[in-house]
Protein backbone atom coordinates (compact mmCIF):
# COMPACT_ATOMS: atom_id res chain seq x y z
CA UNK A 1 0.00 0.00 0.00
CA UNK A 2 1.61 3.55 -0.57
CA UNK A 3 1.05 6.23 1.12
CA UNK A 4 -1.63 7.85 -0.99
CA UNK A 5 -4.13 4.96 -0.49
CA UNK A 6 -3.44 5.14 2.59
CA UNK A 7 -5.99 6.52 5.55
CA UNK A 8 -4.16 7.88 7.81
CA UNK A 9 -1.67 9.78 5.44
CA UNK A 10 -5.33 10.94 4.25
CA UNK A 11 -6.19 12.09 7.24
CA UNK A 12 -2.68 13.61 7.87
CA UNK A 13 -3.14 15.26 4.77
CA UNK A 14 -6.53 16.99 5.43
CA UNK A 15 -8.35 14.57 3.52
CA UNK A 16 -11.69 13.22 5.49
CA UNK A 17 -12.36 14.07 9.13
CA UNK A 18 -11.00 13.38 12.43
CA UNK A 19 -10.59 15.22 15.70
CA UNK A 20 -6.58 15.91 16.33
CA UNK A 21 -5.42 16.01 19.78
CA UNK A 22 -2.16 16.97 18.73
CA UNK A 23 -0.27 17.98 15.40
CA UNK A 24 3.89 17.79 16.10
CA UNK A 25 6.15 18.08 13.18
CA UNK A 26 7.13 14.35 13.33
CA UNK A 27 3.76 12.57 14.48
CA UNK A 28 -0.23 13.11 15.43
CA UNK A 29 -2.37 12.18 17.66
CA UNK A 30 -6.32 11.78 17.00
CA UNK A 31 -9.31 10.17 18.45
CA UNK A 32 -10.32 7.10 16.32
CA UNK A 33 -14.12 6.60 15.74
CA UNK A 34 -16.28 6.55 18.66
CA UNK A 35 -17.26 2.74 18.07
CA UNK A 36 -13.70 1.68 18.31
CA UNK A 37 -12.88 3.66 20.88
CA UNK A 38 -11.40 1.03 24.29
CA UNK A 39 -11.73 3.86 26.85
CA UNK A 40 -12.98 7.31 27.00
CA UNK A 41 -10.20 9.36 25.50
CA UNK A 42 -8.48 6.81 23.77
CA UNK A 43 -5.81 8.16 21.64
CA UNK A 44 -4.07 6.80 18.30
CA UNK A 45 -1.00 8.19 17.83
CA UNK A 46 1.36 8.08 14.82
CA UNK A 47 4.20 9.10 12.54
CA UNK A 48 3.24 11.94 9.93
CA UNK A 49 5.66 9.68 7.31
CA UNK A 50 4.22 6.72 6.51
CA UNK A 51 5.77 3.58 7.73
CA UNK A 52 3.56 0.32 7.67
CA UNK A 53 4.89 -0.31 10.85
CA UNK A 54 7.66 -0.78 13.30
CA UNK A 55 9.78 -2.74 11.09
CA UNK A 56 9.70 -0.27 8.93
CA UNK A 57 9.66 2.85 10.60
CA UNK A 58 12.94 5.12 10.63
CA UNK A 59 14.43 6.19 14.00
CA UNK A 60 13.15 9.98 13.49
CA UNK A 61 9.49 8.60 13.26
CA UNK A 62 9.53 5.37 16.07
CA UNK A 63 11.21 8.82 18.16
CA UNK A 64 8.36 11.33 17.32
CA UNK A 65 5.06 8.54 18.11
CA UNK A 66 7.17 7.40 21.63
CA UNK A 67 7.34 10.96 22.25
CA UNK A 68 3.97 12.11 21.88
CA UNK A 69 2.55 8.86 23.05
CA UNK A 70 4.13 10.06 26.16
CA UNK A 71 3.07 13.49 25.95
CA UNK A 72 -0.19 12.12 25.56
CA UNK A 73 0.30 9.90 28.55
CA UNK A 74 1.08 12.77 30.89
CA UNK A 75 -1.68 14.92 29.74
CA UNK A 76 -3.99 12.50 30.46
CA UNK A 77 -2.71 11.83 33.80
CA UNK A 78 -2.80 15.69 34.87
CA UNK A 79 -6.15 16.69 32.92
CA UNK A 80 -8.60 13.84 33.54
CA UNK A 81 -6.66 11.42 36.58
CA UNK A 82 -5.88 8.35 34.17
CA UNK A 83 -3.18 7.30 36.03
CA UNK A 84 -2.22 4.48 33.74
CA UNK A 85 -2.33 4.00 30.40
CA UNK A 86 -1.90 1.15 28.21
CA UNK A 87 0.48 1.93 24.40
CA UNK A 88 -1.17 -0.66 22.12
CA UNK A 89 0.63 -1.77 18.78
CA UNK A 90 0.13 -4.60 15.64
CA UNK A 91 2.79 -4.13 13.21
CA UNK A 92 2.79 -6.50 10.32
CA UNK A 93 0.63 -8.59 8.35
CA UNK A 94 0.61 -11.73 10.65
CA UNK A 95 -0.16 -9.23 14.09
CA UNK A 96 -4.14 -8.19 13.24
CA UNK A 97 -2.76 -5.21 11.95
CA UNK A 98 -6.35 -2.82 11.66
CA UNK A 99 -4.62 -0.02 9.51
CA UNK A 100 -1.16 -0.60 7.42
CA UNK A 101 0.33 2.93 8.68
CA UNK A 102 2.35 2.51 12.03
CA UNK A 103 0.15 3.90 14.99
CA UNK A 104 0.32 3.28 18.60
CA UNK A 105 -3.28 3.08 20.82
CA UNK A 106 -2.79 5.41 24.14
CA UNK A 107 -5.55 3.96 26.22
CA UNK A 108 -6.30 5.71 29.21
CA UNK A 109 -6.63 3.64 32.63
CA UNK A 110 -8.49 4.11 36.24
CA UNK A 111 -8.30 2.00 38.75
CA UNK A 112 -11.14 -0.10 38.09
CA UNK A 113 -12.45 0.36 35.04
CA UNK A 114 -13.25 -2.97 34.12
CA UNK A 115 -11.25 -2.92 30.72
CA UNK A 116 -8.60 -6.27 29.96
CA UNK A 117 -6.23 -5.42 27.40
CA UNK A 118 -3.66 -8.01 28.51
CA UNK A 119 -4.01 -10.98 26.00
CA UNK A 120 -5.90 -13.84 27.36
CA UNK A 121 -4.56 -16.35 25.30
CA UNK A 122 -1.01 -17.43 24.00
CA UNK A 123 0.74 -18.38 20.69
CA UNK A 124 0.86 -22.17 19.89
CA UNK A 125 3.52 -21.64 16.74
CA UNK A 126 6.26 -23.91 18.02
CA UNK A 127 9.95 -22.51 17.68
CA UNK A 128 12.89 -24.63 18.38
CA UNK A 129 15.54 -23.99 21.08
CA UNK A 130 18.47 -22.59 18.56
CA UNK A 131 15.55 -19.18 18.22
CA UNK A 132 16.92 -17.54 20.66
CA UNK A 133 20.49 -17.43 19.52
CA UNK A 134 19.05 -17.12 16.22
CA UNK A 135 17.21 -13.83 17.07
CA UNK A 136 20.56 -12.64 19.11
CA UNK A 137 22.50 -13.11 15.91
CA UNK A 138 20.06 -11.36 13.58
CA UNK A 139 20.19 -7.64 15.97
CA UNK A 140 22.45 -5.57 14.26
CA UNK A 141 25.22 -4.29 17.02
Amino acid sequence: MSSTECVFCGLLAGQGETTWVARRDGASAFLPLAEGRLSPAHTVVVPNEHAVGIHDATAESLQAVVLLAQAVARAMERSIGARGVNILNASGPDSDQSVPHLHFHVIPRWQGDGLDTWPSTVSSHPLDDAWLGEVRAAIPA
